[in-house]
C-alpha cells in the first residue's frame, strides 16, 4: 500500500485514493520481445496498491513462459492465478474477459505489452478516479509519449480536452486503450456488456460509459512511452490530414458496419443507459434500417454526432448518408 507523508510529526496519511486497489489488466500475444520492459515500469509504479491479471491469448514465442517466470516471482497477492480455458478471443474478448475478473471494489487499468509506464500513471489514474462518486461510472485516458521500437522520441500524442461525449464517441474513439483505467462502476458496467465484434475494449469501454451517462476524464499529461513499430494493432492516432487520407483510400464500409454493430450492441445495452443516449440510438437506429431522407432526419435531431474537426464531421455526415 502506497503511503504519503503528512500531519503532524511526520506521521503517514492514507488518501481514500491509497487503499483502492487497482488491477492491472494484461492480455499477451507473441510479445516476447518489449514485455519484460513493460513488467519492469510495472514494478517501478509510484502506487504501489496494485496486482497483475494476465492471460495469454495463444502466443507461439516465449510470451507466455515469461509471464508465468513473473507470476511465480511476484507471488499471488500480486500476481493472482486466474483459470482460463478460452483459448485465442482476439484483443477485445481478451481484455474484456479480464475485466470481468476484476475483484469488486477495485480499478481496472488496461496495459498494452510493448509500452512502457512512466512512474507516475498508476498514481495519476487513480487519483483523478478518487474524485468521481462511487456510484458514477468513469473513465480515465491521457496523452502519451509517441516513441519508436527502440525507445527515441517521435512526439507526443494530440490533446483534445474532455473526450467527446455520448453520440460524438459513436463516431471515433479518442480513449487510447493503454492509458484507459475505469473505476469500480465503470468495471461492474462494462463487464456486464457484450461488445459486438470487430470492436477494441478501450473504445467499447468508451462507449458503454459514455453511454451511460458516465463521467469522462481526459489528462493532459502523458503516463506512458507509446511505442510504435510494424507489430502494433492500432497504433498513435495521425494528423487529421493523414486520417483524413486513409479514411478516405479505406471507403465507408468498413467504419459503417463498426459503426452499425456499435449502434446494436448498444441497443441490446439498453437499461443501462441514459434516457438521453436512448433516444439518440433510437433515432439512429430506425435511420439505419430506412434511406436517404430518414438519415437526414436523425442527423437533424442528434446533432452533437461529430468527430473532433470540422472535415472529419464532414466526411462522416457523408459516409453515414451513404453507408
Amino acid at each position: 500500500m502506497d503511503e504519503r507523508s503528512g500531519g503532524q510529526g511526520g506521521r503517514t496519511v492514507e488518501t481514500a485514493a491509497d487503499v483502492t486497489p487497482v488491477a492491472v489488466l494484461l492480455s499477451t500475444y507473441n510479445g516476447a520481445r518489449y514485455l519484460p520492459q513493460q513488467i519492469e515500469s510495472l514494478l517501478q509504479q509510484s502506487f504501489r496498491s496494485w496486482s497483475l491479471l494476465w492471460r495469454d491469448d495463444g502466443s507461439s514465442d516465449e510470451t507466455a513462459t515469461l509471464m508465468q517466470a513473473f507470476a511465480e516471482q511476484a507471488g499471488p497477492c500480486r500476481c493472482p492465478p486466474i483459470q482460463d480455458q478460452d483459448g485465442h478471443v482476439g484483443i477485445a474478448g481478451s481484455f474484456l474477459s479480464l475485466l470481468r475478473r476484476v475483484p469488486p471494489d477495485t480499478i481496472a487499468a488496461f496495459a498494452d505489452q510493448d509500452d512502457i509506464w512512466l512512474p507516475d500513471k498508476l498514481r495519476r489514474g487513480v487519483d483523478a478516479l478518487a474524485a468521481v462518486p462511487k456510484d458514477v461510472p468513469a473513465l480515465y485516458c491521457a496523452r502519451q509519449r509517441l516513441v519508436d521500437e527502440n525507445l527515441a522520441p517521435l512526439g507526443l500524442s494530440p490533446y483534445r480536452g474532455r473526450p467527446g461525449r455520448f453520440p460524438a464517441a459513436l463516431t471515433q474513439n479518442v480513449a487510447t486503450g493503454c492509458t484507459v483505467m475505469l473505476n469500480p462502476a465503470g468495471v461492474a458496467l462494462v463487464a456486464a456488456s457484450q461488445a459486438p465484434a470487430g470492436t477494441l475494449h478501450d473504445w467499447w469501454s468508451y462507449l458503454v460509459v459514455s453511454a451511460a451517462g458516465g463521467q469522462l476524464i481526459a489528462d493532459p499529461v502523458p503516463v506512458v512511452l507509446y511505442r510504435q513499430h510494424q507489430q502494433n494493432a492500432v497504433g498513435a492516432p495521425h494528423s487529421p490530414l493523414r486520417r483524413g487520407v486513409m479514411a478516405l483510400r479505406r471507403g465507408p464500409d468498413e467504419f459503417m458496419q463498426l459503426f452499425r454493430r456499435h449502434v446494436d450492441g448498444l441497443m441490446a445495452y439498453r437499461h443501462a443507459l441514459s434516457p438521453a443516449a436512448l433516444r439518440d440510438l433510437e433515432a439512429l437506429h430506425r435511420a439505419l434500417s430506412g434511406g436517404l431522407l430518414s438519415r437526414l432526419q436523425a442527423m437533424r435531431q442528434v446533432r452533437s454526432l461529430i468527430r473532433q474537426t470540422p472535415a472529419e464531421t464532414l466526411l462522416f455526415r457523408l459516409w453515414f448518408l451513404i453507408g
